[in-house]
């Protein structure tokens, strides 16, 4: 058999890396769901005057999960390295001299960047118009985006879909940071956690969490296949045949591609659609533009990214993006630090690291505003409101959601090796860590800001911020977005002049404005918010990227080339991939004009799609050799349907809450039907083939799979495997009804050896 040959499967290997995994993984579990369990106990306590409680949940989990990624690649490469009997792992030489020249490029890039941040605030301190100053940065980092996309353009298809596998791990890391961090998390993140406080946390500890998932469950794994994408993967790990009633005998990995390619649209464009509307409300306020005119504005800067170099070019500019996006979301709040003065810490330019006292000032002033009859009740800031089974099944469904999202594991694909792929999971933690750990200080700042110089004072003095985003619909007074002071006196029917005292209730922020008008709110220089749009414009830029480039792909290459005509020439793939993505861009636009939802709630909504229909077929696919064909259709079929049919339901139909759990948790329902539902008809239905189960053990071993393979010998490997499903399967088709003992007998044989 062809497995055989290529594929002997080391069990001490296996075995170990095996309980490797188990262990670290029941560590993750114990921390990300035992600390949030004793929140109301441990906020009794202080630390650095953070309540305990919230601060183990907005630092010290996500920094123990990156911890916990350093470990596991450590004693990981610690396994592998007995494997090779002493020798030593060396990366090919042609990403290592890649890695030294993007090091260059990209540091003097960032000196580029810092140097026209600082010119910039020299025009406006010799007075050059705000407006001027915002077109200027989105007009000079959209260019920067454009050009690195034309010189990335490329006609190879290993170029294309998989940026030529050989992108070093720490820029792959930052590259994966910009792709999954999005527009939600630069943009809504902190105004989440300005909206619902404590809560809010939930997404950290489940975004950040979910990486661990990545890294020891489903990335390496994937890269040792080497695939396009996430349906060819599920495509070629549920081949099998099934026979109709009439005695035909049909191949169903089609089908399982299929539907994996309807997932990957669903949650894909979901999250897609999120990021245009964010990309719509940065243009508008920076460049004074309406929003749907900036909607369609902002997809010049995707497509040129896109279009002409596939994953080649949107590599290079999402690191260059994330470069962009970390300097703005960090420069303003070291900024706040150094001019905060919450009464505990004065100028402390790491306040943004310890801003205990802040969070102090907040809880006094949610006192003084209710004995100063300015709110009738507060909610606390820093005590959950949530159930804990909200908190709960909110960052269970973001943990399984980043460890199924496509467009994110693509990035996986790119790696020179498996080890590459670890490597660059943990640099993407660290990269990421970077924002969350100043997400809840800029939440907190803001707040802070909010309650001591807005709440309280007359409508005559509301700062201009109030007005300029209340022109976008972003922030309200009394009910209404007003543009001026008459506008709000007129709002605020109990007004008398513009004496009239602004309550709590009165103010209404929208959750996406918050890091983009924090500067303004802060009494920052323009040219500090101006930096905060381009970052923001980066983070949803680069996210867009690549989940066009998924969504393009998926239809290009899963649908047309591999179900519909899989003799087109690859410049005919490359060209219908090409239109695709420019159709689904405007498709997105046009839904994102017309606002359907906040931010944050769309891409959590994008999570639990991705979660319920992809993350069963997943891992069982990988960790359990008897699940096949049949049972992967019907976990997809109910987990995916289920979650979508909720989804749909709750937002759209009127449908009252399951069990309480918002929609934005959904695939806390589908996920374990989808699990319950590919292990049932697997266990009721034929076991996968021979060709299967040696594609399994080839993922789970090292020696003839890891480093000493290249990527053309796996491909090699694996269309010899795919030639003889074909012929297998004709076989069967040729002989079915008439030797129907012969087949039971090999039925029986194959289910004696499919043990896990």
């Amino acid at each position: 058999m062809l497995g055989e040959k290529y594929f002997q499967l080391d069990m001490s290997y296996w075995g170990r890396s095996r309980r490797l995994v188990i262990q670290i993984l029941c560590i993750w579990a114990l921390v990300a769901y035992g600390l949030p369990a004793l929140v109301m106990e441990t906020n009794k306590m202080n630390y650095l005057g953070f309540p305990l409680g919230y601060y183990n949940c907005a630092q010290v989990i996500p920094l123990f999960f990156g911890a916990l990624l350093l470990i596991f690649n450590h004693v990981q490469e610690g396994i592998e390295a007995d494997q090779m009997d002493g020798k030593p792992m060396v990366e090919a030489a042609s990403s290592a001299a890649l890695n030294a020249v993007l090091m260059k490029v990209y540091v003097a890039y960032t000196g580029g960047f810092i140097s026209f941040v600082l010119f910039l605030g020299f025009l406006e301190a010799v007075g050059v118009p705000d407006q001027a100053i915002g077109i200027l940065f989105v007009i000079f980092t959209l260019g920067m985006y454009a050009a690195i996309g034309i010189a990335s353009r490329t006609s190879k298809s290993d170029d294309f879909y998989v940026a030529g596998r050989n992108v070093p791990p720490i820029f792959n890391g930052m590259a994966t940071a910009a792709d999954w961090m999005s527009g939600a998390s630069f943009v809504g993140m902190a105004g989440t956690l300005y909206a619902l406080g404590y809560d809010g946390l939930a997404y950290i500890t489940g975004w950040t969490g979910g990486y661990v998932l990545v890294s020891t469950v489903i990335a390496p794994y994937l890269r040792r296949f080497g695939s396009f994408t996430v349906p060819e993967f599920i495509a070629s790990r549920y081949q099998g045949t099934v026979q109709l009633p009439g005695g035909k005998v049909v191949e169903v990995s089609g089908v399982a591609r299929f539907l994996a390619t309807i997932v990957l649209l669903s949650c894909s464009f979901t999250y897609l659609t999120a990021q245009v509307y964010s990309t719509g409300v940065i243009v508008s306020r920076f460049i004074g533009i309406q929003f749907e005119v900036a909607v369609f504005s902002g997809l010049i800067g995707v497509l040129f990214c896109s279009l002409l170099g596939g994953m080649r070019a949107v590599t290079y500019t999402q690191v260059a993006q994330y470069v962009i996006l970390i300097i703005a979301y960090t420069v303003p709040a070291i900024c706040m630090s150094t001019t905060q003065d919450d009464g505990f810490n004065k100028n402390n330019p790491v306040e943004f690291l310890v801003y205990g006292g802040t969070l102090q000032a907040i809880a006094l002033r949610e006192k003084e505003m209710v004995l100063l009859g300015l709110a009738s009740k507060v909610t606390p800031y820093l005590e959950p409101k949530w159930r804990r089974v909200d908190f709960f099944a909110l960052t269970f469904c973001l943990m399984v959601g980043t460890a199924s999202l496509p467009h994110v594991l693509m990035r996986y694909f790119t790696t020179p090796s498996v080890r590459a792929a670890r490597r660059s999971v943990t640099w993407s933690l660290a990269f990421i860590l970077v924002l969350y750990m100043t997400a809840p200080a800029y939440a907190a700042f803001a707040k802070l800001e909010v309650y001591t110089k807005v709440i309280g004072q007359p409508l005559s003095v509301l700062p201009q911020w109030v007005f300029t985003y209340g022109k976008i619909g972003l922030t309200s007074v009394c009910g209404k977005a007003v543009t001026s002071v008459n506008e709000a006196v007129e709002a605020c029917a109990q007004a008398t002049g513009g004496d009239y005292l602004l309550r709590l209730k009165d103010l209404k922020i929208s959750k996406d404005a918050m890091v983009i008008a924090t500067p303004e709110i802060a009494g920052l220089p323009y040219t500090i918010a101006g930096l905060v749009s381009a970052g923001g414009l980066a983070a949803s830029l680069s996210t867009a990227d690549g989940l066009l480039l998924a969504i393009s792909n998926a239809l290009s290459h899963d649908i047309y080339f591999r179900l519909i005509d899989d003799k087109a020439s690859i410049q005919k793939r490359l060209m219908i991939s090409r239109v695709l993505l420019v159709v689904i861009a405007l498709i997105s636009a046009g839904t994102a004009a017309s606002k359907p939802a906040d931010i944050l709630s769309m891409v959590a909504w994008a999570f639990s799609l991705a979660a319920s229909g992809n993350f069963p077929a997943l891992v069982l696919g990988i960790w359990w050799r008897r699940a096949n064909a049949q049972g992967a259709i019907a976990g997809i079929i109910c987990g995916w349907g289920l979650t979508l049919t909720y989804l749909l339901g709750t937002v759209y139909g009127g449908w009252e809450l399951w069990g309480g759990i918002s929609n934005v948790a959904a695939a806390v329902f589908g996920l374990p039907v989808g699990f319950a539902a590919n292990i049932i008809v697997s266990l009721l239905t034929p076991p996968p083939p021979d060709n299967v189960l040696a594609m399994v053990d080839s993922l789970r071993d090292f020696k003839v799979t890891g480093e000493d393979l290249t990527a053309e010998e796996l491909e090699d490997i694996k269309e010899k495997e795919e030639a003889l499903a074909r012929t297998q399967a004709r076989q069967v088709s040729n002989t079915a009804g008439v030797t129907a003992e012969a087949t039971a007998e090999a039925t029986a044989e194959v289910t004696a050896e499919a043990s896990i």
